[in-house]
């Protein structure tokens, strides 16, 4: 079963220096129907005007992910990590007892694009953690690469979730194929460009709820960016 959710449908608010657009119940937008998909609690799509950005606040008990589509990102956390991020990079901070962090857009001149994810833990309380790293999405071609998985296999990043989150870039008149694991489900976010799965046309926003399929079969005249996060049931 596949459960499209097109992206004018999400919530959706305009701050001047931030657009964002909310898959899930988020901030002052509530959807009862759209209070997120399994464990996967947020998927907020935002666009940040040069210089603008959110001054340190606070998370806890939330694994947080970070993927940057366009422009970059600057991070700051009370655990003394500082960072910069673009295209390809996929930070996740697993918030804990607690953590602080602020996020800008680090030019003058150019809009921040970047997906962030939040996943609910399998356990409270626990260290704070923070790791960031840069995957070519591209060096696989007809595959997803692994981003983020609870054993950091790949080299991903290490969730506290039995949850994954894989990433790839449909070329024009490419196709990539993923094999869904029995007893879970997906749901899969077009972060830029026009796809087809099956016989649905996705174009830049839209996403898909996937349940009781064994395969995604992934096509694109043009090229295409995409994540899918695997989930428990």
């Amino acid at each position: 079963m596949i459960m499209l959710r097109r992206a004018g449908d999400r919530g959706h608010a305009n701050h001047g220096w931030l657009d964002t657009y909310h898959t899930f119940s988020f901030a002052d937008y509530h959807d009862p129907d759209f209070m997120g998909f399994g464990v996967l609690r947020v998927l907020n799509q935002d666009r940040v005007a040069p210089g603008g950005g959110f001054p340190r606040h606070g998370h806890r008990d939330m694994e947080i992910v970070t993927y940057v589509l366009e422009g970059v990102l600057e991070h700051r956390d009370s655990l003394g990590n500082g960072s910069r991020m673009e295209h390809g990079d996929v930070q996740l901070m697993s918030a804990g007892t607690g953590v602080l962090h602020s996020e800008f857009n680090a030019s003058a001149n150019e809009e921040l694009h970047f997906l962030q994810m939040w996943v609910i833990p399998s356990h409270g309380g626990t260290t704070p953690r923070y790791e960031q790293r840069r995957f070519e999405t591209e060096d696989l071609p007809g595959a997803l690469r692994l981003l983020v998985s609870p054993e950091g296999r790949d080299g991903s990043l290490t969730i506290g979730q039995d949850a994954r989150l894989f990433g790839g870039v449909v070329g024009g008149f490419g196709s990539i194929r993923h094999v869904l694991p029995h007893g879970r489900s997906a749901w899969l976010h077009v972060a830029r460009g026009e796809l087809r799965l099956g016989e649905l046309e996705f174009g830049p926003g839209d996403g898909a709820a996937i349940r009781g399929e064994r395969e995604i079969a992934l096509t694109s005249r043009e090229e295409a960016e995409v994540v899918l996060w695997e989930l428990p049931e």
